[in-house]
This record gives structure tokens, sequence and C-alpha cells, in this order.
């Protein structure tokens, strides 16, 4: 609900989850709780998505596939306003870990030849967050392995015919 409405009311989210308003306070004493718990959870499914992808051990193109399908499941899973959730200071420094652990795997996908040299610093790490989003959004109907197949193969060969 708040994905779709950022104003969405506590009263409404309850509604929504067949509870009573009173039951959401007795577990977060005000909106900004539910958010961060919102967040803290989007956040762990992150790491948990990396974890699994074995971005340091796996060859570089399964860790690919298996990373990208994970995070397509937690955007959908967690489809929250992710200018609102970096606006969050506690947000930031589990996130930057996240990133970093992508980004070294991305340079690592480089050094094996999977990804090709010569690209402006930083693309790969720019344009994959942006395809799994946007994947993500576009494409409900494809299951995560599906959409992921999607993401990979544009990443890798691009959309051009030459």
């Amino acid at each position: 609900m708040l994905a779709a409405d950022p104003a969405a009311s506590i009263a409404s989210i309850a509604a929504e989850a067949g509870v009573d308003r009173r039951t959401v306070y007795r577990r977060f004493a005000n909106r900004d709780d539910l958010l961060a718990a919102i967040y803290e959870a989007r956040l762990t499914a992150i790491e948990h998505a990396i974890e699994d992808a074995r971005l340091r051990e796996a060859p570089v193109a399964v860790a690919l596939h298996r990373y990208v399908e994970n995070i397509i499941a937690v955007n959908r899973t967690w489809p929250v306003d992710l200018a609102r959730m970096l606006a969050e200071g506690s947000v930031h420094a589990r996130r930057d870990a996240s990133i970093e652990e992508v980004d070294a795997f991305l340079r690592r996908a480089t050094d094996e030849g999977l990804l090709r040299t010569g690209l402006p610093e930083g693309w790969a790490s720019a344009l994959l967050p942006q395809l799994m989003h946007l994947v993500s959004r576009q494409l409900p109907e494809l299951s995560p392995g599906q959409a992921a197949d999607v993401v990979v193969d544009t990443l890798l060969n691009g959309i051009g015919t030459a």
C-alpha cells in the first residue's frame, strides 16, 4: 500500500491487513516506526539475496543470474519508495555495504570477461539496478527467474541486432 500511496493512513493499512489500527499501533508507535521496519525488512532481504548469490565464489554468470533473480523477488515483495527509504539515515551504511559487494562482483565480472571493458566508470553498477527495477514493475507476469533471464540478456547483449 505504501508503495502505491506513500500517504496511506495507518487505518487503511490496518484495514488492508485485516486488523484493527490499534493492533498496528501496538507493534509500531507511529508511522515512522512502521516505515523503519519496512526498510529494515527490505535491507535484510537484499543482504540475504546477495549472500545467496555467492557473488565472490560462484561462477560469474551463475552468480549474476542468481543475484538478479533474488533482487527482482525482493523488489516485488518490498516495493518501497527508494527515495524515501534513502532519506532514512540508518539505511545508508547497510545499503552502501550491499552496493560495494555488488560493485566488487561487477569488477570481477569485467576482469573475467563477462562484461566488456572500456565502459564509463560505474556504468554497469548504474545500469543493473535500473534494469532490475524496470523488469520488476513492467513485466509482473514473468517469474523472477524469467525476469532475470531478460535482465541478464539485456545487460550482456543489449537490445540491438548488430
